[in-house]
């Protein structure tokens, strides 16, 4: 049985009062789940960027001591394909230059990671829900596939320059060397290279996480 109504409230005010409370809630928890995707402010400071997200500080450690990539890599490669944002995609393919006629690839999340090579990341690992939207699973698929990179093609887990080259065209097409076709996936090797080295100097000043840090060359 239900409470009658207090005195002096009328039901209706009850009931809306209630429908308030229940849309605020809503809101709230929307809110809240907005602002887990929201890229973090502080992109060029590793520290600060992981003070202000201490959960991706400890998916980023998780992932070093799974795979042995340390987290000033596998950071600068999340910068250079998203800039840490959840829902990035690439652009769309364009017909006459002009017209949009669909993306310009199955490119998804915050590593950019295609359809196929997320198949195999969640075969392979067993992780079958992983989501290119969730920061933790894709720090580990970038883990994952520099330690595919160093076992098929002999890239060290430390150079982020020839690890970004693998990341960007597959360990087959790192091996044929298809990289030398396009020279401008050079200098983008580059900066992920520089940012990297710079993430690692800041590194070693974190009060937390206090990630292993190793020389980048």
């Amino acid at each position: 049985m239900s409470e009658p109504p207090r005195a002096g409230v009328p039901p209706a005010s009850l009931g809306l009062r209630a429908g308030a409370l229940a849309t605020a809630a809503a809101s709230a928890a929307l809110f809240a789940l907005a602002c887990t995707h929201l890229p973090p402010r502080q992109l060029d400071d590793l520290c600060g960027l992981f003070a202000e997200k201490p959960d991706w500080g400890e998916a980023a450690e998780r992932s070093r001591q799974r795979w042995g990539v340390v987290p000033a890599v596998s950071m600068a490669i999340l910068h250079q394909e998203s800039r840490f944002r959840a829902k990035a995609r690439p652009g769309w393919r364009k017909a006459f230059g002009v017209i949009p006629i669909g993306p310009a690839s199955s490119a998804f999340g915050y590593g950019q990671v295609q359809d196929a090579a997320w198949r195999d990341y969640r075969d392979r690992t067993g992780n079958r829900h992983a989501q290119r939207d969730d920061f933790g699973d894709v720090i580990d698929f970038v883990g994952f596939y520099a330690d595919l990179l160093a076992r098929s093609a002999g890239i060290s887990k430390d150079d982020a320059f020839h690890l970004y080259l693998g990341y960007h065209e597959g360990p087959t097409g790192y091996q044929r060397r298809s990289f030398d076709q396009k020279p401008w996936l050079f200098g983008v090797a580059r900066k992920v290279s520089e940012r990297a080295a710079v993430y690692a100097q800041q590194a070693r000043a974190c009060p937390f996480p206090r990630p292993e840090v190793v020389a980048i060359d």
